[in-house]
């Protein structure tokens, strides 16, 4: 399935795209060449191959989480410039 010039330039109407005629040569002959790719690769028997996310297996990197005590309130506020009432005390943002 090979691309015209004609619809090159529509694909670039629709992505309002303005090419110079060397561009629309040069596109048009690019998109050509990646179609003829895939083409090439719709040969391939895939019969049996999973589908793959990534090419590479990945491992979640991420350590177990793991129940503990938190901080106490009093340890929590221990270094606040200002509190009230067991809260931090910030300036009014309006």
């Amino acid at each position: 399935m090979a691309l015209s010039r004609e619809e090159v330039l529509h694909v670039a109407e629709l992505a309002r795209l303005s090419l110079r005629p060397e561009e629309v040569e040069l596109f048009t002959r690019q998109l050509n060449d990646i179609l003829a790719y895939v083409q090439k690769l719709e040969e391939l028997d895939t019969t049996g191959v999973a589908p793959l996310a990534h090419v590479i297996p990945l491992v979640n990197a991420f350590r177990e989480d793991v129940v503990r005590e938190g901080l106490s309130p009093e340890a929590a506020l221990k270094n606040a410039p200002a509190r009230e009432e067991g809260s931090f005390l910030v300036p009014r943002v309006i």
